[in-house]
């Protein structure tokens, strides 16, 4: 059983940054494609970048181009996500998510089969 968890949300004013982290249990990396959603109260999830296992491609949603950055240190299991240039609109729960090993251009709007999930961390981005 995977096993993924989240750190480094917080509250931040507006044109902010914060790092998330997602730290991985075992081979998660090998085996899985692991990237960062989020959950915005009333609204739906939505990917917001991956890094694809099978080629190492990050993608990211049109939203966050140019201003999130997704890194991981495999030596050390974790999955980053660098985000500058906050909007309020941002706040969210964030969670990262292990998925299929390929995930090609489309994964972010429709991910497929999720194998883990962490508990999240909450984003808040003050106006």
């Amino acid at each position: 059983q995977e096993k993924l968890v989240e750190s480094g949300g917080g509250s931040v004013q507006s044109g902010g940054s914060l790092r998330l982290s997602c730290t991985a249990s075992g081979d998660t990396f090998r085996r899985y494609s692991v990237g960062w959603f989020r959950q915005a109260p009333g609204k739906e999830r939505e990917g917001v970048a991956v890094i694809d296992s099978s080629d190492g491609t990050a993608r990211y949603a049109d939203s966050v181009e140019g201003r999130f950055t997704i890194s991981q240190d495999p030596y050390k299991a974790t999955l980053y996500l660098q985000m500058d240039s906050l909007k309020p609109e941002e706040t969210a729960m964030y969670y990262c998510a292990a998925g299929a090993y390929f995930a090609g251009p489309y994964y972010l709007r429709n991910p497929g089969p999720i194998y883990a999930w962490g508990q999240g961390t909450l984003v808040t981005v003050n106006h």
